[in-house]
């Protein structure tokens, strides 16, 4: 059994939600809501893999939970299993996999919503440090990938594989051999954001972490 513990250092309630990987039961907890300053903690088991993000500007519509970004379509507060829409930044994980070497990171892949950051909590390895995604991109996000909320701000960042959906952005078709997908202006523009983060799908170089030791994880909204 390892411990994630979510906190929300953002300046307003955020609503967290975690997806299970791998075809394997969903957590005990798949979303909740968490007030500015709160922190909630989430066991998970020993051989766990998926993600953690949260959404924004949730509200009950006509009955149905919907939010601002990152929205699981699922109409509650728990997303039951489905992931978030884009843009949203994923902290992800697969926990104990070969070896038993835990492996995490941050994503922009899905693009920006909010910064974060990811803590392990013990163990050891020479990958095995925090990492953040702590710039906000929204700020300086280029208007071709802008996702502006009902007052006319940007509250999301599209990747440009979500916003163009093309094989060179999204690492598919005759660009999906390892090797085969070169950084674009695009990922490069995220990566210099953030430069412990995904920016693209084939980012595994300098983007991946890990720790030995199974250690627990505290994932940090707004840093």
């Amino acid at each position: 059994m390892a411990t994630l513990t979510i906190k929300n250092n953002c300046p307003y309630t955020i609503w967290p939600a975690t997806q299970t990987g791998g075809g394997k039961p969903q957590l005990g907890k798949t979303g909740f809501s968490l007030a500015s300053h709160g922190k909630n903690s989430i066991n998970v088991p020993a051989t766990w893999s998926g993600r953690v993000w949260a959404r924004t500007g949730c509200s009950t519509n006509s009955g149905r939970f919907v939010c601002a970004t990152a929205d699981c379509g699922s109409g509650q507060v728990a997303c039951h299993g489905r992931g978030g829409a884009p843009p949203a930044t994923l902290a992800e994980f697969t926990l104990e996999g070969k070896g038993g070497h835990d492996t995490y990171d941050i994503s922009n892949v899905d693009g920006f919503n909010l910064p974060l950051s990811i803590t392990p909590q013990g163990g050891s390895g020479p990958k095995c440090t925090r990492i953040s995604c702590s710039a906000n991109i929204n700020l300086v996000c280029p208007s071709q990938l802008a996702v502006k909320g009902s007052g006319g701000n940007i509250i999301g960042c599209k990747s440009a594989c979500a916003a163009f959906g093309k094989p060179q952005y999204c690492c598919t078709g005759e660009y999906m051999p390892r090797g085969k997908c070169p950084p674009t202006n695009y990922s490069k523009f995220f990566k210099k954001q953030c430069p412990q983060a995904y920016s693209y799908a084939q980012d595994d170089s300098s983007s991946t972490f890990g720790c030995n030791g199974g250690p627990n994880y505290l994932i940090t909204f707004c840093p």
